[in-house]
């Protein structure tokens, strides 16, 4: 008995190899390819516990997530109007068929990646090459980036792969065309801002013009109406001296002597030189009035 327990621990342990080189687990990150003497025999995508030929079948893994493929330099675009632009972009892909990537690269995604990168570059290479700068940058730039997906995808799909998402993330010019059209659009700038002072200024003219007749109007127009006022006033006023020197003329006389008098003694220091029997002083004189009727 104790002769067999060597060989039935033995057993055992060859048994517990064998049962673990047919064990193997799928992640729910990863697609598994289950190979058979190099050839693929099937290929796992649901995740746990899977079995395999011991010895005879492996596996390989191939990541199922979303991958990014970020450009890490600009690259030199032409638009329809030949002008330089430099370009990033990015693109969003995944593995969409694993045994038909295996059989295109292998195992390695630098592979992958630099197919994609040829591919997406000729397809924008192409597209911008069908617009203008205005299109690319505002205009149409949805459409661009529908375009260009649309045929990367296209493209790919013999490569077992399938392109999510493909972005650009800045386009602008080279340095040495940019200072160009800086240069462009300040004096385009400078430009517009002269009309527009020249406008500005003949405008201004043209107000301060109008405003100075529309003051001459104004001071025509109150003059002429004081005038009027004024003539109607000393119409009314001569009209109602008449009437009073024709009621009582003496009266009358009086009053204009004590405005004469006031007019002409308005200061303490007036001095006016005149004989004393001068009609001018004869309501001073008592009986003036009697006097005036003689």
């Amino acid at each position: 008995m104790n002769a067999r327990l060597p060989v039935i621990f033995g057993a055992l342990l060859i048994a517990v190899a064998v049962l673990s080189m047919s064990i193997f687990t799928v992640d729910q990150r990863k697609y598994a390819l289950v190979f058979q003497l190099g050839e693929i025999k099937r290929f796992e995508t649901e995740p746990g516990l899977k079995f395999k030929l011991p010895m005879i079948q492996d596996v390989k893994y191939f990541d199922r997530r979303i991958l990014t493929l970020d450009s890490p330099e600009s690259e030199l675009f032409q638009t329809a109007e030949k002008k330089n632009v430099l370009v990033d972009s990015f693109v969003r892909w995944r593995i969409k068929d694993p045994a038909v990537f295996y059989r295109a690269f292998g195992v390695e995604e630098v592979r992958a990646n630099t197919r994609l990168e040829q591919t997406v570059n000729a397809v924008l290479r192409e597209e911008f090459g069908k617009r203008q700068v205005h299109d690319v940058i505002s205009g149409e730039r949805e459409k661009l980036m529908d375009a260009v997906q649309a045929k990367a995808a296209a493209d790919s799909v013999q490569y077992g792969v399938e392109i999510v998402d493909v972005r650009v993330k800045r386009v602008e010019l080279p340095t040495d065309v940019s200072e160009s059209v800086f240069r462009r659009m300040e004096a385009e700038r400078k430009r517009v801002a002269n009309e527009l002072r020249s406008t500005g200024s003949a405008e201004a003219e043209q107000i301060k013009a109008d405003a100075d007749r529309q003051r001459e109007v104004v001071i025509a127009e109150a003059y002429r109406d004081a005038q009027k006022i004024k003539g109607e006033g000393d119409a009314k006023a001569a009209a109602i001296y008449a009437e009073a020197f024709g009621r009582s003329p003496e009266f009358y006389r009086f009053w204009r002597s004590m405005e004469a008098y006031k007019q002409t003694f308005r200061s303490k220091s007036d001095m006016l030189v005149v004989d004393p029997s001068s009609d001018f002083f004869k309501y001073m004189k008592s009986g003036g009035g009697k006097d005036s009727g003689k």
